[in-house]
């Protein structure tokens, strides 16, 4: 009863209004998600965060969510011919070992420090991992945007070149998405790392994508694509690991899926009508801004745990209120930059097509 009774006070009150809210942050995130690769929870855990839901429940809900929506993902840019399943099979079995030692982890310090604790874990790892990585993709584009690079294919970094110049005999294997031969070595920490973060905040893209892109040498819209097969992996082993523990809600779960499903999908077909470069935009743009949503949060649960003076009620309101509308934010940013770019490169193909149209009557009627 008492196990019960310690799960039960885990998941929050649903109503109508907080149903409809997660409906639409599951769609957005799902658009987020087909069009950069992430699981889109970079923006959903929070999300839930907000609601009052804890830390560790909203990333085990997140992660059980996860898995079915990339699945589809990764079919939908398969056919697209921008994913390489074997690249991303062998990372996401990395990658699962790093989700269940990031679940014990997380799993510990809840029960050391409870929800407060919990909250801090995850909010200061956003913070660390979206300035990091998000640092690195915006200084990416920025350079790209100076040297008038952003038409041009994906080049291959110089750490990529070397990695893929290393020949470890026994263990070489040949990647469609880097046309080359490598060792899988070197994927094994990345997908370890990638594993770990997931468990950790819900989503492995932000280590996946980039070390896909700048360690492997993938290009940006095949590593995007590739990473949705290495979540759908590590999600099964995940969920499971964090529903044996009674840390997963269902019913967050499934609205957000049911959301995602329609989003990602869309996301998906956007990456067909825009160039590698504005994934890199979107991404490091998402990023950041979500950053500073998370990072408000942090003397919030600093104050809960004691570690700093005691915020006033007011103090909490405003901070928890600025924080939600932050990444409210981010998540019509990012929604704006996918779904303009698919409406452009629709017209461009309309009037493509109309332009062929009247090209071939002309030549038809020249007869």
């Amino acid at each position: 009863m008492h196990d019960l009774a310690a799960q039960a006070s885990n998941f929050i009150d649903l109503t109508t209004t907080t149903a409809v809210y997660l409906f639409i942050v599951g769609f957005i995130g799902g658009l987020v998600s087909g069009f950069i690769g992430s699981g889109g929870a970079f923006v959903l855990t929070p999300a839930m965060m907000s609601l009052g839901v804890p830390g560790l429940v909203a990333v085990a809900s997140n992660m059980c969510h996860k898995f079915p929506k990339a699945l589809i993902g990764a079919l939908k840019r398969y056919r697209y011919g921008q994913v390489d399943v074997k690249l991303g099979v062998i990372m996401g079995i990395s990658g699962e070992a790093g989700v269940l030692y990031g679940a014990s982890i997380q799993e510990k310090i809840k029960h050391s420090f409870g929800d407060a604790g919990s909250n801090l874990y995850v909010s200061v790892a956003f913070v660390l991992v979206l300035g990091v990585v998000g640092s690195i993709i915006l200084k990416d584009v920025m350079k790209s945007l100076k040297n008038h690079t952003s038409d041009e294919e994906d080049k291959v970094t110089a750490l990529a070149r070397w990695v893929q110049s290393i020949h470890i005999p026994g263990t070489m294997v040949y990647f469609k998405a880097l046309n080359a031969r490598i060792s899988v070595l070197f994927t094994i920490p990345l997908g370890f790392a990638t594993g770990i973060l997931a468990a950790t905040i819900a989503v492995g893209g932000f280590v996946g994508v980039p070390s896909m892109m700048y360690v492997l040498g993938a290009p940006g819209l095949m590593a995007s694509a590739t990473e949705l097969v290495i979540a759908f992996v590590m999600g099964v082993g995940g969920s499971l690991k964090y529903a044996l523990h009674g840390l997963v809600d269902i019913r967050l779960a499934m609205l957000i899926l049911g959301g995602s499903l329609f989003g990602i999908q869309l996301g998906a077909i956007g990456t067909t009508y825009v160039k590698p470069f504005m994934i890199k935009v979107v991404m490091a743009t998402i990023m950041l801004i979500v950053l500073f949503s998370r990072a408000l949060m942090v003397p919030v649960y600093l104050s809960q745990l004691g570690l700093i003076s005691r915020l006033s009620d007011a103090w909490v309101n405003v901070l928890k209120s600025t924080s939600f509308a932050i990444m409210i934010l981010a998540l019509l940013i990012g929604a704006f930059i996918i779904l303009k770019g698919i409406i452009k490169g629709l017209i461009a193909e309309h009037q493509l097509n109309v332009k062929l149209a009247v090209k071939h009557q002309t030549v038809s009627g020249g007869r």
